[in-house]
């Protein structure tokens, strides 16, 4: 059945989440606060734009969000001129953004009060997944109004799982955030260890992909390290600010995660220096003394 949707933040991994609902037949109007970047949208998609958070989802059955932050997330929800103030009663928003569970459950309680459903529901597998309909999705809310969203996250995501309440799929992130660190960094570690072992690069990925190195971040970022490509879209920026988040939780539960600290430190490096767009492939080069000292 096509809904009436609204998208907003139409970005690296927007865009192409909000196109393939466009593409499945659902009406979809996008906000997206650099205007530019919901115009090329519209030129590829169709659609409607809107100038205006208000004026996206006044009309919509489901609002989806995929922005920066807790603070963006509060910016595109809140106020008079937020979603939940012009959202219909009854509609469902489903925040795709990766944010602390306390904002989900923050802003969880301010929907309510509006008489409107909420899932927190952060995504996982880069640009690449959300270009091929094929991300993770781990949703935290009333397993009622899952029911009601998974039709339509089912357009983009390859595995959706309904992981408890309010917060319960930001934490699930935040778990997929700490294993993927240490994969990154060790993969790093082991293609400059290669190198300066006089192994053949391309070679040595052949054969771990097959053994029990093998993983999503081998069959995404190996090359990429190999060749000092950083250019893609998982960005330190992003991951710094997402083991920030990781370690606020840690603290305040008492899980001890030293690998996230620590890695979050070399990302820390490229955000100082200004690099905070580069792919976290961008690792290897601390380990090539380019980038500081690792």
């Amino acid at each position: 059945m096509s809904e009436e949707v609204a998208f907003l933040g139409v970005g690296a991994m927007g865009g192409p989440m909000a196109g393939h609902l466009a593409a499945a037949g659902h009406k979809v109007t996008v906000y997206n606060r650099t205007s530019t970047k919901a115009e090329a949208w519209i030129d590829k998609h169709g659609g409607v734009w809107a100038a205006t958070v208000d004026k996206a989802v006044g009309a919509a059955s489901f609002v989806f969000a995929c922005v920066g932050g807790d603070d963006d997330l509060r910016d595109v929800t809140k106020g008079e001129g937020g979603a939940f103030a012009n959202m219909q009663p009854g509609a469902v928003f489903i925040d795709h953004t990766t944010t602390s569970a306390a904002v989900a459950r923050e802003v969880a309680d301010k929907a309510r009060s509006h008489r409107l459903n909420f899932l927190d529901a952060p995504i996982a597998g880069g640009e690449s997944g959300a270009q091929q309909g094929a991300l993770s999705i781990m949703v935290g809310g009333d397993p009622d109004t899952f029911e009601r969203a998974a039709p339509l996250l089912s357009v983009y995501g390859r595995s959706i799982q309904h992981m408890g309440p309010v917060g319960a799929g930001q934490l699930t992130k935040m778990v997929n955030q700490i294993c993927a660190t240490g994969i990154i960094q060790s993969l790093a570690e082991g293609l400059s260890f290669a190198e300066k072992a006089g192994l053949d690069g391309d070679r040595v990925i052949e054969v771990i992909s097959n053994g029990s190195a093998a993983s999503w971040q081998i069959g995404n970022r190996a090359k990429p390290m190999l060749e000092r490509d950083f250019s893609a879209g998982g960005t330190v920026g992003l991951l710094h600010k997402d083991l920030g988040i990781v370690l606020d939780e840690a603290e305040r539960t008492g899980a001890s995660i030293p690998v996230v600290k620590l890695v979050r430190s070399f990302y820390e490096k490229f955000v100082d220096q200004g690099d905070g767009n580069f792919d976290a492939a961008c690792l290897i080069d601390l380990l090539d003394g380019r980038s500081g000292d690792a």
